[in-house]
């Protein structure tokens, strides 16, 4: 445009005041010019004129730049040396920006400003297919079209850029940009928010080249900030990382990457080469990684996909090297080799100590590998060490043999384990068998802060199911507690290791000895033997939300029925019940304990309320406890609807002995 500028001012007569020119087509290497109109209004003997260029359309496909009606006005004057100078305002379908032109006989100067940004221009008539540019705090948002003509879905919302830039075009070549560039404050995100950064820092060289194949080599230092690429979070806050990047992308295909390398070093290493579909989803990876150090990785690099988790304050020490190969968007084979690797929750769902070895994933050929820890816990629980030994083929990987592991005084063994990565649509899916051997109780009582139970915990889940973050036991759990059974069946959770897990199960108790179960719950004394069901329980977080209980006497030959005042008391104090017949109740303060026929209680807890029943009715309230002998005592219970934390208020209350004997 520039010659067409000068051709116009040399043709015109002296004492011309107004020229004008309308050209349907305007192209360069770099963009087209359509609709193009200039007018020039310089009075005779006027030491300058006035300038107009406008554009209906100014479009560089290879660089994304597309713009409409774009109209600059600018005094116009020569420079005393055969060239011309010219500032004024641009305006376009984007924000008004200043534009100063200096044409020279032998270069040309352009300097675009916006508050403190200012991108600068220079090309060279010795050197006509060359323009460089220089770029001092320049809105990063400048630099959107450029942007999505990569990524189409990338959107700039922060950051200034300062840096040195040549282009190189020509008709015959693409259009080649290279130099080095500095981001500052950089920040961008996509549409459904799935790839985002904020506040991010960079000191890169730039090779790129736009045309029928694009290719760009990016290489240098990320610093600060935060990046997010799906489940992924890094944080940079407190360190660099190096970086180098090959990419090309043919028209209609998606971009790949022959060879990338990421480098913080202490924290994670990592190099291989990407691909990726036309949609931009991932779907070739080869990848290596290193940590000669766990322990910052977890708010690094993990924090993401631990949150999802519900183990974002997991703990990790040790060392560990990995590769991944993907295909078609599948994981083809998985290596994970520890070294010396601890894992600790806080919130005590589990841990491990001296993790080492391999675990290797195969979907092809049969491969084979073997982990083994000192010991760990879970759910406060201790666990010994043990070896797992692995066989991978086909898209799974399995225990090649049965493995024990050491457990409160007795065997937690899983007798078989297979575990399928999510693939074709499908999430994770985890399948194993378990076998419970003379499991100790008491310690069992202990590491849980329960009463101070004693007995044998056995069972056998002959297969156990982990899928869609819910996990389901076939079999069941059987206790030898009290001299009588605790079974537990239907067992299943959700998300065991995340947030909010929810248990379900039904429990049912046979032939306990109340006198030992009353002795160790601190509930004055009760001889005879119990029976009783816990069905639907659901707990969520570990406190229970919903099920239906039943407790029952069974009276056996043989076996006293007696029951102490102190547990008369405490029985009433659960369900909000008072003596009977007033001319007996005025004998029991006389005695220590009585006889009874039966006892039973009843409560279904929903929405935190306790629906209490008992034996049978009586009147307007249900009988807890049927009296034999004499005296004949009988409790009957009135409140029907009880609040379960004050249930459990007064539960605790019994246990330590703060509830009073009262007599009627």
């Amino acid at each position: 445009m520039c010659c067409l500028w000068i051709a116009a001012l040399a043709a015109a007569p002296a004492h011309a005041r107004s020229l004008g020119a309308r050209i349907s087509k305007v192209t360069t290497p770099v963009a087209m010019l359509q609709d193009v109109r200039v007018r020039l209004d310089w009075p005779a003997s006027a030491p300058q004129g006035a300038l107009r260029l406008r554009a209906a359309r100014v479009d560089a496909p290879d660089l994304g730049y597309h713009f409409r009606d774009v109209d600059w006005q600018c005094p116009l004057q020569r420079d005393g040396q055969g060239g011309w100078r010219c500032d004024g305002t641009l305006h376009g379908d984007g924000a008004p920006v200043h534009l100063s032109l200096n044409l020279g006989a032998a270069s040309a100067d352009a300097r675009l400003s916006r508050g403190a940004g200012m991108l600068s221009l220079h090309r060279d008539a010795a050197s006509p297919d060359r323009t460089d540019i220089d770029l001092v705090r320049v809105p990063l948002a400048w630099a959107q079209a450029l942007l999505a003509s990569a990524w189409a879905e990338g959107r700039i919302t922060g950051g200034t850029l300062d840096g040195q830039l040549a282009i190189a075009s020509s008709h015959s070549q693409p259009v080649r940009v290279t130099g080095p560039l500095k981001v500052a404050g950089a920040a961008f995100d996509t549409p459904d928010g799935t790839i985002a950064a904020e506040n991010l820092g960079a000191e890169l060289a730039l090779d790129l080249s736009f045309g029928d194949r694009d290719r760009a080599v990016v290489a240098g230092r990320l610093h600060g900030g935060e990046l997010l690429f799906g489940n992924a979070y890094v944080s940079l806050d407190q360190h660099a990382v190096d970086l180098r990047m090959d990419a090309a992308k043919q028209d209609g295909q998606g971009w790949r990457l022959p060879a990338f390398a990421w480098r913080d070093r202490g924290i994670l290493e990592a190099q291989g080469s990407a691909a990726f579909t036309p949609a931009g989803n991932l779907d070739a990876l080869d990848l290596q990684l290193r940590s000669a150090d766990l322990a910052p990785l977890r708010d690094a690099y993990l924090s993401g996909w631990l949150g999802i988790a519900g183990l974002s304050q997991l703990q990790f020490s040790g060392a560990t090297d990995a590769s991944l190969h993907l295909a078609a968007g599948v994981v083809r084979d998985f290596t994970l080799t520890l070294h010396d690797t601890t894992v600790v929750d806080p919130g005590q769902r589990f841990g491990f100590t001296r993790l080492e070895g391999d675990l290797a994933f195969s979907s092809g050929a049969p491969v084979q590998s073997a982990l083994q820890w000192q010991g760990g816990q879970l759910y406060g629980l201790a666990f010994g060490a043990a070896r797992l030994p692995f066989v991978s083929d086909d898209g799974k990987l399995r225990f090649r043999e049965s493995v024990a592991v050491p457990m409160l005084g007795g065997q937690l063994r899983f007798d078989h384990f297979t575990l399928r990565p999510p693939a074709d649509g499908q999430g994770l899916d985890i399948r194993f068998g378990l076998t419970l051997r003379e499991l100790d109780v008491g310690q069992l009582a202990k590491a849980l802060d329960w009463p101070a139970f004693t007995g044998d915990l056995n069972g056998e889940i002959p297969q156990a199911h982990y899928a869609a973050e819910r996990l389901d036991f076939d079999g069941g759990l059987r206790m030898q507690v009290f001299d009588g059974d605790v079974a537990v069946s239907s067992l299943s959770m959700e998300r065991p290791f995340g947030v909010a897990p929810t248990l379900s199960a039904d429990i049912a108790l046979d032939d306990l000895d109340l006198e030992a179960l009353t002795g160790v719950f601190g509930f004055g004394s009760i001889t005879g033997r119990l029976d009783g069901s816990l069905n639907a329980l659901r707990m969520v977080d570990w406190q229970p939300v919903a099920f239906d209980a039943t407790l029952r006497t069974q009276r056996k030959p043989g076996v006293k029925q007696r029951i102490s005042q102190r547990a008369v008391q405490d029985l009433s104090s659960v369900g909000d019940a008072s003596f009977a017949t007033s001319l007996q109740s005025q004998l029991i303060g006389l005695f220590d304990d009585f006889g009874y026929s039966r006892i039973g209680i009843s409560c279904r807890l929903a929405d935190d309320v306790c629906s209490m029943d008992g034996l049978g009715s009586a009147g307007q309230g249900f009988i807890i406890v049927a009296g034999s002998g004499l005296p004949r005592l009988t409790v009957v219970g009135f409140n029907r609807r009880v609040d379960w934390p004050t249930l459990v208020e007064r539960l605790g209350a019994i246990g330590k002995g703060d509830v009073k004997p009262v007599v009627e």
